[in-house]
């Protein structure tokens, strides 16, 4: 027995040190196919570029989660390893796809097999990236430096977008070097992962070796962007000052602007995008958007999944929202009812319009839902608990089925994800890129209003589902897809779906 066990161990690490021997000779491969021919890989969504060595089995071992298998990287690294020969245009390629693929065909000459599948773009030398666009941040807060890190990873390769500056008011001498210590640590998202300098003379800071323009400025129609060789320009407002077409449209006055997004909901007419739910309805000819809240992006995907599938009667939404900056850390006066209290110190009952903007995006359940939030004393990370009432019946595997299905493989896969863990709590989320995480071990399901009550049913139209949401970098990452949407970018995905 005991020879038995050693020899295990040992067959185990051997294991581990092969998948950690081929993941070190795939991460240069990754890097290059990404800098010099605008290739982003994945595996179910889940991006290898810049992706350590431990990172990229980890995104093996997520597989599991589809094939019910862990994906060898023995299978993958001889396509990312003629992929690398290829000089290919730029696309997104899913190792994983691609992989179950080759399988299925029953394996052979890969450079063959490739040559097929990625016929459109072999030797197109990196080609296919949409010309450059400029993108100004608006403002420097939570959302803002988030928004900058994400932009600042994308740039290299496979993005057209171009990090140009931020416009801010002066808050005294020393304002520039502020701003770049606050973009170079965070208490909740960690360190900047690159290096950043800061020249106080030309107001800029470089990141990376991307050169951000500060701007000092009050006033969003008197910028002078050509001056700095801004054009054409993507103004993102983090400041949340202006959230109307007329507020906004001041950006548009100033030269070298071309469109605007608001990382806000927006009032009136204007369009409230939820990246994955409504985001083709983006024309070349909007010039204002918004992003609409973290909250709307949360729930819309998992609520358009639900009412698709079941059919939306109606419902309550009940936010627990970590604290944000517009609360008083001690008390004192504030505008809004309750805010004004200690946000460290208490739970706080508040108004919420994430459940009506819901309909924004998705008109057909408008006044079908109710909502209110409840600020908690914890600084990132929410919750959305949707209680539904659904026009046809389920069950809770049923619907933890849909659900955890649409996050693996479904059309919003990138706002949607799903965990079956009994151990998570709020943390666990920080830095999630989704816009939602379903927790499905908390889901319920109960006899509807109209049923029968009294029986031990498994199924029933009353559900509950809880939804996990990272509000900072989870909305980032959906506002810098937006984003991309509004710049024309549409790279080409493969494996192509087969007839």
């Amino acid at each position: 027995m005991a020879h038995d066990s050693l020899t295990l161990v040992q067959d185990r690490f051997e294991a581990w040190s092969s998948m950690e021997t081929l993941a070190e000779r795939m991460v240069p491969l990754i890097g290059t196919l990404y800098r010099d021919n605008n290739v982003i890989t994945s595996i179910y969504g889940r991006a290898l570029v810049r992706q350590g060595v431990v990172d990229i089995i980890k995104a093996h071992r997520y597989a599991r989660q589809v094939d019910e298998a862990e994906l060898p990287i023995a299978e993958t690294f001889p396509l990312v390893e003629a992929m690398a020969e290829m000089n290919l245009g730029a696309c997104s390629v899913d190792l994983a796809l691609l992989a179950n693929r080759f399988r299925r065909s029953g394996g052979g000459d890969v450079r063959a097999f490739l040559d097929t599948e990625l016929a459109d773009v072999a030797g197109k030398g990196g080609e296919g990236v949409a010309e450059p666009t400029d993108v100004v941040l608006y403002g420097f807060g939570r959302i803002g430096r988030l928004l900058a890190r994400i932009l600042l990873s994308h740039q290299g390769g496979g993005s057209s977008l171009r990090l140009r500056a931020i416009v801010v008011r002066k808050n005294g001498d020393d304002d520039i070097v502020k701003r770049a210590s606050l973009l170079r640590r965070d208490s909740i998202h960690g360190p900047f992962e690159g290096t950043i300098t800061v020249d106080r003379e030309a107001n800029t800071i470089t990141a990376n070796g991307t050169v951000i323009q500060v701007i000092y400025s009050n006033d969003p129609a008197s910028v002078d962007y050509p001056a700095y060789g801004i054009h054409d320009a993507i103004v993102v407002d983090n400041t949340g000052r202006w959230r109307d077409a007329e507020g906004l449209g001041q950006h548009l006055q100033s030269e070298g602007v071309a469109k605007v997004l608001l990382t806000a909901p927006g009032k009136g007419a204007l369009k409230n995008i939820v990246y994955g739910v409504n985001s083709d309805d983006i024309t070349p000819e909007d010039t204002i958007l918004s992003a609409a809240s973290c909250t709307t992006n949360a729930i819309t995907p998992v609520l358009k999944v639900l009412d698709e599938e079941y059919g939306i009667d109606h419902g309550h939404v009940e936010t627990v929202h970590s604290y944000t900056n517009d609360q008083n850390l001690v008390d004192n006066f504030h505008k809004g009812a309750r805010r004004g209290r200690a946000a460290g110190m208490n739970m706080v009952l508040t108004e919420t319009g994430a459940a009506k903007a819901v309909a924004k995006a998705l008109p057909q359940l408008a006044g079908k839902l109710s909502g209110n939030a409840i600020r908690v004393p914890t600084p990132d990370v929410s919750m959305a608990i949707l209680h539904l009432e659904l026009r046809r019946a389920t069950s809770v595997d049923e619907l933890n089925r849909r659900l955890r299905s649409e996050s693996l493989t479904g059309p919003m896969r990138t706002q949607i994800d799903y965990i079956h863990s009994p151990e998570v709590v709020s943390t666990d989320f920080v830095g999630s890129t989704r816009a939602g995480v379903v927790d499905g071990l908390a889901t319920i399901v109960n006899p509807g209003s109209h049923e029968r009550s009294g029986e031990d049913d498994a199924s029933g139209t009353n559900a509950i589902v809880y939804v996990w949401y990272d509000n900072e970098f989870g909305y980032s990452c959906q506002v810098v897809r937006v984003i991309e949407r509004m710049a024309g970018e549409a790279l080409p995905t493969f494996p192509k779906p087969q007839a």
